[in-house]
């Protein structure tokens, strides 16, 4: 799909910018699905834990929970009413320096819906 942003399904792959740490995802919406998997709505990767972060040291916090959405929700298309989650999802973690670490899609789970932002 050229130029589409893909949408995320619960088996997307989000992960700090470390690219160890790995955020499973948990839908909170069952109406729509892609190939079986139910897709992500706003606020679904907000609040989620973050497993692996390599970011480990002497005053150095691992990133363990994802913090607020930057980007990544559409812009017009809802489920029960929330955005969907799009595949330039952006946010930052609670890892640390404050404010610089962020998480991101490594893949989105699902190559067939998408929308032109």
């Amino acid at each position: 799909m050229p130029d589409a942003v893909l949408w995320l399904t619960q088996d997307a792959d989000v992960r700090c910018t470390h690219r160890l740490g790995r955020s499973p995802q948990q839908p909170t919406q069952d109406l729509v699905r892609i190939d079986g998997r139910q897709v992500l709505v706003v606020p679904d990767p907000v609040g989620r834990p973050i497993n692996g972060c390599p970011n480990i040291g002497v005053a150095i916090k691992p990133c363990t929970n994802t913090l607020a959405m930057r980007a990544g929700q559409s812009t017009y298309i809802r489920i029960m009413g929330r955005f969907v989650v799009r595949a330039d999802l952006d946010g930052f973690t609670d890892g640390t320096p404050p404010g610089a670490v962020h998480y991101e899609v490594v893949n989105p789970a699902q190559s067939l819906v998408g929308e032109t932002p």
